[in-house]
């Protein structure tokens, strides 16, 4: 930045051949020599350049076009007095001469516009920003006041890092997160007192139904299944209505815990269902669940968009006492006679209304969510921070960490060697394309001409196809076909992402793996390793960006859906993550749920101390304020799901 005095302001035509072309000039010195700045049809700065201004400019200087002097072509500006005196010292700067926020614009917004409007409402109104908090948490946490805060971010001082800044790492930006995470752990601990004051369903059964069913299962519970099994059923014994997440892994037998509870509300005579976010979702679980729980003599519904009004009946008259479906469940005319379960797979996809709409079916009945997005604790207590937390973090004794290469298109021939080995040892492939048929958008390879092409490979054995555009039924009978063997090769899109168990599959072919997210390629993955045997995930890319080549390299790395999900925060950012507009979550301004993990888990403890001595929050009316100005209407939202 330069500042001088104004000594010329003029608009020059600099071309005969372009007469419209405008250029306007300003000379400034300092009295070390003259700089001179320049603006391409911008002939209104006339108005705003006098000679005597004192003024700042801002820019690259180079040397002008006949190397005679210096200039700065369009740069950004300051005037800093209209007299003939210079500007005295320590004199404040808007724009130039300190460190500036680069602020995230609207169309028509310029960047200096806004620093010139933050300027001015914090000279009008600075001094009426409230102190939220009270002096003992400001010195317990070690925070600025939050009127210094918010100065401090819009007009660092001198001493700030610039690092520190870029990275909302100074005490101004703590302060700011601190306040927007105290403001939504106060309503998720409001939510979670109002939920513990609620009368629900005791359940007391005898467990005959949970008995019968472990001793038919095929294998046994592990460690983790059992602690989260017990902890279920601590809940659904209080008279208070569970709300319990339960997250694990890919693989890791969440359905089998979640079968566990649902037994339990049926013996004790109330219906439980379960929503899932698709189709084929709520599909598999049905196939899954009834192939389990109706040699126990329940029956068990399935309830889509498709679904005949037969199917609801039995739903209304308690024939069903087990409901599997999509968000059509929600939908008024399919009714229950006692719910007294209701269990959400992948809540993160659902948003709260869905959610509070199943729950009013019944007469506050139990909910458990479960969900196989591995999220680091703290991160879930702010996702689902009114839900107590189980963690199946076991998977079955017998599995083998399944082993990922990465190829590229000149190394396919390994994958046809792999194919061929997998399949003369027994055991079946799948092969995942990200496309049905060939686009004309994109140049990648598709699941028809795949299918094609590893029929032609393999002459003598039997390729089955499947995709989202088949019917259910089509796409259950190829499904079953693969399942009882008598599909070698499943060639396929990503509707086989999530709830299919074939364990004599130990081969995972990704064809063009760079197109997939974090989360398609772990949930894709995991569906090899299901049973004994050694398994593989191959992921074949035509070309990668940096993004790709990260997603790709971590996918090689490790197994761990934990770390997988950490790397996907860090790469795709909180909120495309977690899809938290769907959610039903206020929007985070300032505070990062990836970054301030700590924060998060500091003012989580400081939420539930606060309301124990003061559950209105009548002794501190600003911070009462501001979580009411924060959630909005939210919080009521919630307290009906």
């Amino acid at each position: 930045a330069v500042i001088g005095k104004v000594i010329a302001a003029e608009v020059v035509q600099p071309s005969r051949r372009n007469p419209r072309l405008r250029i306007f000039q300003v000379a400034i010195t300092d009295g070390s020599g003259v700089l001179r700045g320049k603006w391409f049809n911008q002939a209104f700065l006339q108005r705003v350049f006098k000679t005597g201004q004192s003024v700042v400019l801002y820019g690259t200087v180079r040397p002008d076009y006949y190397g005679a002097g210096l200039e700065i072509m369009n740069p950004e500006y300051e005037i800093l007095d209209d007299g003939d005196d210079a500007p005295e010292a320590g004199s404040e700067q808007v724009h130039t001469g300190r460190i500036v926020p680069v602020y995230r614009l609207t169309e028509g917004l310029s960047q200096k516009q806004m620093r010139a409007m933050v300027h001015t409402a914090l000279a009008l109104y600075g001094k009426t920003i409230q102190e939220t908090l009270s002096a003992q948490i400001l010195q317990r946490n070690t925070l600025p006041g939050r009127r210094e805060a918010v100065e401090a971010v819009h007009f660092p001082p001198a001493s700030a890092s610039l690092d520190d800044l870029n990275r909302s790492a100074t005490p101004a930006h703590h302060r700011l997160s601190f306040d927007e995470l105290l403001s939504f752990q106060i309503g998720l601990a409001t939510l979670k007192k109002h939920q513990e004051e609620e009368r629900g369903i005791a359940f007391r059964p005898k467990g005959i139904l949970a008995g019968r069913l472990q001793q038919s299962l095929p294998f046994q519970l592990t460690g983790a299944q059992r602690r989260v099994i017990g902890e279920i059923r601590n809940d659904m014994a209080r008279a208070i209505p569970m709300h319990r997440l339960v997250q694990g892994d890919v693989g890791c037998g969440k359905t089998v815990v979640a079968l566990m509870a649902m037994l339990d509300a049926v013996e004790c005579g109330y219906q439980a269902a379960l929503m899932a976010p698709t189709e084929i979702l709520a599909e598999q679980h049905y196939l899954n669940i009834a192939h389990l729980a109706e040699p126990l003599g329940i029956r068990v519904a399935l309830q889509t968009a498709s679904t005949k009004k037969r199917d609801r009946a039995e739903i209304a008259s308690g024939d069903s006492m087990i409901v599997i479906g999509t968000h059509a469940l929600i939908q008024e005319d399919v009714l229950f006679r006692k719910l007294g379960l209701v269990i959400i797979d992948e809540q993160h996809r659902f948003g709260v209304m869905q959610r509070a709409q199943l729950r009013k079916k019944g007469m506050r009945p139990d909910t458990l969510v479960m969900t196989a997005t591995p999220i680091p604790r703290t991160l879930a207590l702010t996702l689902y921070g009114d839900l107590d937390y189980s963690v199946i973090d076991e998977l079955p004794p017998n599995r083998s960490p399944i082993r990922t290469t990465l190829l590229n298109e000149r190394q396919k021939g390994q994958i046809y060697q792999k194919i061929e080995t997998t399949l003369s040892q027994g055991n079946q492939v799948y092969v995942v394309y990200p496309l049905i048929e060939e686009s004309e958008k994109m140049s990648l390879k598709d699941a028809l001409h795949g299918a094609e092409a590893l029929r032609k490979m393999f002459p003598h054995r039997s390729v089955g196809l499947v995709h989202g555009r088949l019917k259910a039924a089509e796409r259950d009978a190829v499904m079953r076909d693969f399942k009882e063997k008598r599909i070698d090769i499943l060639v396929c899109t990503t509707v086989i992402e999530v709830g299919v168990d074939v364990p004599n599959a130990t081969l995972m072919v990704i064809i063009h793996a760079e197109r997939f997210g974090f989360a398609q390629l772990h949930q894709l993955r995991g569906r090899v390793g299901r049973g004994g045997d050694q398994s593989h995930c191959i992921l074949l890319t035509y070309g990668q960006g940096d993004d790709a080549r990260k997603r790709l390299t971590v996918m090689t790395e490790t197994t761990d859906g934990f770390r997988i999900a950490e790397e996907d925060l860090e790469l795709r950012g909180p909120g495309e993550f977690f899809g938290t507009r769907q959610s039903g979550l206020p929007d985070l301004k300032v505070a990062n749920i990836v970054r301030d993990a700590k924060i998060i888990e500091i003012t989580r403890r400081e939420a539930f101390s606060l309301l124990e001595l003061d559950p209105a929050l009548s002794g501190c009316p600003a911070l009462r304020s501001a979580t009411e100005q924060f959630w909005g209407k939210k919080l009521e939202l919630f307290k009906t799901a």
